[in-house]
């Protein structure tokens, strides 16, 4: 079931929204990515083992997972203005923490109280677009959304880099915690739930009970769960790529120090942006969101062989590989939309946080996982044998070729 459609919004009042709605999604990006330009001062200073790196990726994605289903009911029962700005003072503590982080199990701790201040920050965008946007637009206008919340991710890669070589990363985090804090006030200021103008219906009255029933509603949808197996590896490889492991691929096989890391993970980021908009118009224009899902994953999986057979290829046909398998790999947009129609209004926030807790899985598992096979193989002063990404690379191509096999048992979903 869709919901109905919705009032349609002024450009200047959806272009304020969508700007607050960015901003904080963008913070949520920046810390999802951080530890990938600054992985080998990270690794250094703290002491850190490939798995300790990896497990620190994860834990962000650990804390949002577990924050999902009271988010999608605070959503749906309080808004997502008020529960987003709510959970945002653990951010900013996360962020202090990171700055003063001295052992890998600090980082791991930070990255865990993080994980939970951003647990509403990108869901609130898919939750209060859907209130203001109508149906045939939603999903244009999401991609626009998500394009430029990898802003945040652009900002982890050379401005970050630059950052940690002028005033060191633990200052960088402690400025990062302030913007947070400025990011949730701001929040809180422009953005409301609903258009004005939309009449305001008081949530009925329920327990804990019947909104965990809505929930158990929610997962009995028809549909839903291939689109949960697709989601698990969509953007989590991505991200895996993009946010862990990038960094460390390019110093241990290329020796390339942190702004030469920064510069390539900024492109990296404008070819995620720029792949995010290209894919957010195309479920209209084929006419077939499970089209585009399919395409987007088959290429994903293609660009993973690639990189996982292809022994130490030069640094320019590497630097064009790891772009391409972030571009292609942006089709996440589109898995989305399929998701929120599967549900109606009244459902939208726990439904939009169930579709999430699948990327979550898989953005909380690939990094370990990959950690653990990277570390299984032997070091050489510190450094990671070639090889050992290699077989990283090969597993994100299994698991995305597992999730894509559920998920072609999918009905087609159309715009």
């Amino acid at each position: 079931m869709t919901a109905a459609p919705l009032p349609t919004s002024t450009s200047r009042q959806l272009a304020g929204l969508l700007a607050a709605l960015v901003t904080m999604s963008c913070l949520s990006q920046f810390y999802r990515v951080s530890n990938s330009v600054i992985a080998p001062e990270l690794m250094r200073e703290l002491h850190m083992s490939p798995q300790q790196l990896g497990l620190a990726g994860g834990a962000f994605f650990f804390t949002l997972l577990i924050a999902q289903i009271p988010v999608g009911i605070w959503f749906d029962r309080y808004g997502a203005r008020t529960t987003l700005t709510s959970l945002a003072g653990s951010a900013v503590s996360g962020a202090v923490m990171v700055a003063r982080a001295t052992s890998a199990a600090d980082l791991i701790i930070a990255r865990t109280i993080i994980g939970l201040g951003c647990a509403a920050n990108f869901m609130a965008l898919v939750f209060v677009l859907s209130r203001w946007v109508e149906p045939a637009r939603y999903t244009t206008v999401l991609s626009w959304g998500f394009a430029l919340s990898n802003i945040g991710s652009i900002a982890a890669a050379t401005p970050l880099a630059w950052a940690a070589a002028t005033i060191g990363w633990r200052n960088t985090f402690l400025v990062l915690g302030a913007i947070s804090a400025a990011g949730a006030l701001v929040y809180y200021v422009v953005v409301r739930d609903q258009p004005p103008g939309t009449p305001v219906v008081p949530p009925k009255p329920s327990s804990y009970r019947e909104e965990l029933a809505g929930l158990l509603t929610v997962w009995r949808t028809p549909g839903l769960l291939p689109v949960l197996a697709v989601h698990t590896f969509a953007y989590a490889t991505q991200l895996t790529i993009l946010g862990i492991w990038a960094g460390p691929y390019l110093f241990d096989v290329y020796g390339l120090k942190g702004l030469a890391r920064g510069n390539i993970l900024l492109i990296m980021g404008l070819a995620q942006i720029i792949g995010v908009f290209c894919y957010g118009p195309l479920d209209r224009l084929v006419g077939s969101r499970k089209i585009v899902i399919v395409t987007g994953a088959a290429l994903t999986i293609a660009t993973l062989v690639l990189m996982a057979v292809i022994p130490h290829p030069p640094l320019w046909f590497a630097v064009i590989l790891l772009n391409l398998v972030t571009f292609v790999a942006s089709y996440g947009v589109v898995i989305v939309s399929q998701g929120r129609a599967l549900f109606p209004q009244h459902l939208a926030g726990r439904g939009a946080t169930t579709v999430n807790m699948a990327q979550l899985l898989g953005l909380m598992a690939l990094p370990i996982v990959t950690g653990q096979i990277v570390g299984a193989f032997p070091a050489t002063a510190g450094v990671a044998p070639e090889v050992a990404y290699r077989a990283a690379f090969a597993a994100l191509a299994a698991c995305k070729l597992c999730g894509l096999l559920v998920y072609l048992r999918s009905p087609d979903s159309r715009p």
